[in-house]
């Protein structure tokens, strides 16, 4: 295959435009680390948005797609699908105290609601640990993905005619080293602007990979091998089309997504408010947090988190869905199935679109190294150097320390992908790793008794019985497949942060009471603190919230359902899904009118 000139065109004009966006932005994001990690508090509320949309787009997600539709049919994607309930916690409950509680990271928060020794190793093993460790093992993860869409495009590829390297005893091929000089890329735009150059490029790399997506689907549905959706469901097994699970006993097979009760309970139950994933955090955190807290004020900071929420699962996931079950048809023997997605885009795009498309998982690629570099300097040097290493120095120290770190994490990143030769089950050993964590994360905000201890209690030991499980350590539940390992994870970390949490004294009342004039968060969960600060305006109607994020669910999940519907030729249930989504956004749009919390201009 060979890229024509329109091709490499369309490609280097999106290298142009990114690293135009880094020179533009340079001296602003150099003011000071309110700039670099959060554009200063002063962005709208979809440009936040799409920012945090833009870095769940990675280059491994529409290959994971593929590979779920391909096992278990468009259902097999309820397996990040049911995230969307946590999401929606974040929206209403979570994403104005972020926003009001001023600070740099979501890390910083452990400082600011908890208080002494606990506390600041709190800060530091969570700045280390997702900052550096779990960064570096996302970073390689989305930069192996981009190795496969580079070896599928291009199988002949060489670097100085050579199809392989060993560099510092690591082993590199040509597509890998090729993968390796972009993350390189990306981190120098990413240190010269910071954030704002971070979130104006997602929103142009989002829009470059969605119409790329897009105009994919549609040019793959009308090859005459698949026939369009028609062409589709005369060739594929219709269980393949299902798009919820089959709950019970029945005989697992290609094409269908067979969940037990108890898994079913599992993923919709427990997994969505229990576990800690990127970009799914319960009650909010990571990237996600970052944006959040660099909105305009409490109101961007709501909906930039449901603009989120709704286009990550209703936007996105349909045309990666349907080139996933053309791939089905048109190469239905691949040893690995991720591969069809990239072997559509060979074989089916003419010249221009074909560049247009490269250029979209560039984007996608692009956009998430660059937030998960900003993300993970941010603890780095917020949490970490500037907390415990050198305390008083001035903002140009930090801004070059943090300019410096976006570098070495890019290093550490890509020895991270050398060394990384499989991701096999990759994210529920993160889901295992953290299960239990989720409930701390959210009653933390809502219970003045959580302390440090407890946080800490619950951070390290889902990672202790993952180190268990690994090893084979009998205790029961615990070597259950996942998800159904989740009950037993869940249970023992629940037991052992609620013992942690009464054997250990409160937070300094001091600490609770500044932390509760701050961000003033709602509930009876705060009623003695409340007592002793008769004179802050405690946020209230939480029964109000809990019916916006229930007609959240309902929009997500009917809009998402209703899509599929209607494409798949089924109007009647399609209409019926789109009417009640709108009577839950139009619900939603009242009540927040109603409270005044809709945002102002841009």
């Amino acid at each position: 295959m060979v890229f024509s000139t329109l091709d490499w065109f369309l490609i280097g004009t999106y290298f142009v435009f990114s690293f135009g966006m880094a020179v533009y932005f340079f001296r602003r994001a150099g003011k000071n680390t309110a700039e670099f990690f959060l554009t200063g508090r002063t962005m709208p509320w979809w440009l936040a948005g799409t920012s945090m949309v833009a870095t769940t787009f990675a280059a491994d997600t529409p290959l994971a797609v593929t590979e779920l539709v391909a096992a278990n049919g468009i259902a097999g994607n309820w397996l990040w699908w049911n995230a969307a309930l946590g999401g929606m916690l974040t929206v209403f409950f979570f994403a104005r105290l972020w926003r009001r509680s001023g600070i740099l990271t979501d890390v910083e928060f452990v400082e600011l609601r908890y208080h002494g020794p606990a506390a600041a190793w709190l800060r530091g093993i969570k700045a280390l640990y997702f900052g550096l460790l779990m960064n570096a093992i996302i970073i390689g993860w989305v930069s192996l993905a981009m190795e496969t869409v580079l070896k599928v495009l291009f199988p002949e590829l060489t670097v100085f005619g050579q199809q392989a390297f060993s560099i510092l005893g690591m082993e590199f091929s040509a597509a890998l080293l090729i993968v390796a000089l972009l993350v390189l890329v990306v981190a120098v735009y990413s240190l010269l602007s910071g954030l704002w150059g971070v979130i104006i490029t997602d929103a142009f790399q989002f829009t470059v990979a969605m119409i790329g997506s897009v105009l994919l689907a549609v040019f793959v549905l009308d090859v005459p091998e698949v026939g369009g959706i028609a062409g589709l469901k005369a060739q594929l097994p219709a269980t393949t089309f299902n798009m919820l699970p089959t709950i019970g006993d029945a005989a697992e097979g290609a094409g269908v997504l067979v969940l037990s009760a108890t898994a079913f309970v599992a993923y919709i139950g427990v997994q969505w408010w229990s576990s800690w994933y990127p970009g799914a955090e319960p009650g909010g955190g990571g990237y996600v947090a970052q944006r959040m807290m660099s909105a305009k004020d409490e109101k961007h900071s709501l909906f930039a988190t449901l603009w989120f929420t709704v286009a990550h699962y209703c936007l996105r996931p349909w045309p990666w869905i349907l080139v996933a079950l053309a791939s089905l048809v048109l190469y239905p023997n691949l040893t690995d199935s991720r591969e069809g997605f990239v072997l559509v885009m060979r074989d089916v795009l003419p010249n221009g679109l074909l560049g247009l498309l490269f250029a979209a998982f560039l984007a996608a690629f692009m956009s998430t190294i660059s937030t998960q570099l900003n993300w993970g300097t941010s603890y780095l040097v917020n949490d970490f150097w500037r907390r415990f290493i050198q305390k008083e120095k001035d903002e140009k120290h930090y801004v070059l320390l943090s300019r410096l770190f976006t570098f070495l994490l890019a290093l550490i990143g890509i020895v991270v992908t050398a060394n990384l030769q499989t991701i096999s089950q990759a994210w529920s050993l993160v889901l295992t790793a953290s299960a239990g964590l989720g409930l701390v994360l959210i009653l933390r905000w809502y219970w003045w008794r959580v302390n440090a201890w407890s946080e800490l209690a619950a951070t390290l030991t889902p990672i202790l019985l993952a180190v268990l499980a690994l090893f084979g350590i009998e205790m029961p539940g615990l070597l259950a497949p996942f998800p159904v390992n989740l009950f037993a994870v869940v249970g023992v970390t629940t037991v052992v942060w609620v013992v942690a949490t009464f054997v250990t004294k409160p937070t300094d009342a001091g600490v609770l009471d500044a932390f509760f004039q701050q961000t003033r968060p709602g509930g009876p969960g705060w009623k003695p603190v409340a007592l002793r600060n008769p004179n802050v305006n405690q946020d209230t109607g939480l029964g109000s919230l809990a019916l916006d994020w229930m007609a959240g669910v309902v929009l997500v999940y009917c809009t998402l359902l209703g899509t599929g519907f209607l494409l798949l030729g089924e109007r009647l249930s399609g209409i019926g899904l789109w009417i009640l989504a709108l009577l839950a956004a139009g619900f939603i749009w009242w009540d927040l009118s109603r409270r005044e919390a809709l945002p102002d201009g841009n």
